[in-house]
């Protein structure tokens, strides 16, 4: 009986510690499910918080970036105002330089063409000049002597005292102050061909010389005419003035 029994319970020991053993079957298996479980959570929570860490440097890196951007811009809007300040700056300098370069202009003498005759002349003769023959042009004679009289007295060395002096002996006819006016004719003559004014003075010379009863002078005045001066107009005057003179 004893060697029987001791098979038995060596068996029964056996299917106990068996069933032991499947009775904490599932609680380990739970066990490793939920560190399984641990270690997926905290890999996602370190996973996310790298990403809020990213999202948060990525976001400090935009607000630089647009900090720089807004700098740039006021380096931009600073360098435009200094731009336009300096074009307004050197309009300015440029607008008083032309100010000045036409002041200057007003006293530097330029070449002129008058009559034929090309010369150079200050600004302030060119006034004096074309103001006298502007009364002239205005039939206002009296005043147009008194400017072009004025002007040969102020400039005698001036290149436009030929067609002054033209100019002033026919005021001068007009005012049958025929003696002065034959002087300044003759002055015009005396200037040479060059003058395109000559022939006209040379008739002009005649007709004063008419006006004077001086017909002989008259008849020598025209025929010098005629001889100097063939293809004039004044020379064509001449040939008819010269049928009327006795």
């Amino acid at each position: 009986m004893l060697i029987r029994s001791t098979p038995m319970r060596h068996a029964a020991r056996a299917l106990s510690a068996l069933g032991l053993c499947m009775a904490f079957m599932p609680s380990a298996h739970a066990l490793f499910e939920d560190a399984e479980a641990r270690r997926a959570i905290l890999e996602l929570r370190q996973r996310f918080d790298t990403s809020a860490e990213e999202s948060a440097q990525m976001r400090r890196s935009l607000l630089d970036l647009q900090a720089q951007i807004e700098a740039l811009r006021a380096d931009l809007a600073q360098l435009r105002g200094q731009n336009e300040q300096l074009a307004r700056e050197a309009s300015e300098i440029q607008r008083a330089q032309s100010g000045m370069d036409e002041r200057l202009s007003r006293f530097e003498p330029g070449e002129v063409q008058v009559d034929g005759l090309r010369f150079v002349a200050t600004p302030q003769e060119r006034s004096d000049f074309e103001a006298a023959l502007g009364m002239f042009r205005n039939g206002d004679f009296p005043a147009a002597r008194k400017a072009f009289a004025a002007f040969v007295n102020a400039y005698p060395q001036s290149g436009y005292i030929p067609s002054a002096r033209f100019w002033l002996g026919n005021t001068q006819y007009a005012g049958r102050d025929y003696k002065e006016a034959m002087a300044n004719f003759r002055s015009v003559m005396r200037a040479g061909p060059a003058h395109e004014r000559a022939p006209e003075a040379a008739l002009s010379l005649a007709n004063c010389q008419l006006e004077m009863k001086d017909s002989k002078a008259a008849r020598q005045t025209l025929e010098a005419l005629m001889r100097d001066y063939p293809d004039s107009d004044a020379a064509q005057t001449a040939r008819e003035r010269l049928k009327s003179i006795k």
